[in-house]
């Protein structure tokens, strides 16, 4: 059987169409997690955020944070044990946003211990913006929890 010139153009077009309607469902079936629902509102409060971290760089001594399987350890410095201390501890999770957390500081001494046990293995982003002698700071890093 020949194929006539007129039939080998409609059947580039009807290719051409399956391939963009294929293209197009898989597009629309992907999963897409901002990292806020609230992002146009807190891009306006981005450069706060570069302030508290430029002031929580230049501490003499840095917050620093230690991960093992049941907790995370926070330790403030040093100059802030007699001041009160508050604030949030976010853990994002880039791949899912259903295992985003969010806990209170509650500083003892301080140090703060979040406990771990409900909070799903993976890579998480953490930020931390806390308040103390009247002055605002943030730290944040990446760390990965794993429930072997």
């Amino acid at each position: 059987m020949k194929i006539n010139w007129g039939t080998g153009i409609a059947g580039m077009y009807l290719s051409f169409v399956v391939m963009i309607v294929v293209l197009v469902s898989m597009s629309a079936a992907e999963k897409i997690d901002l990292a806020t629902d609230k992002y146009y509102e807190e891009e306006l409060h981005f450069q706060d955020r570069i302030d508290k971290g430029e002031r929580a760089r230049l501490l003499p001594q840095p917050l620093s944070w230690q991960v093992t399987r049941e907790k995370l350890t926070i330790a403030f410095p040093d100059q802030f044990a007699g001041s009160v201390i508050q604030g949030k501890i976010s853990l994002y999770c880039p791949s899912d946003k259903h295992n985003d957390r969010s806990f209170a500081i509650q500083a003892e001494k301080s140090r703060q211990v979040v406990a771990l046990d409900q909070v799903p293995a993976g890579r998480y982003k953490l930020q931390i913006d806390w308040q103390a002698g009247g002055t605002s700071y943030w730290n944040e890093g990446v760390i990965t929890l794993s429930k072997k």
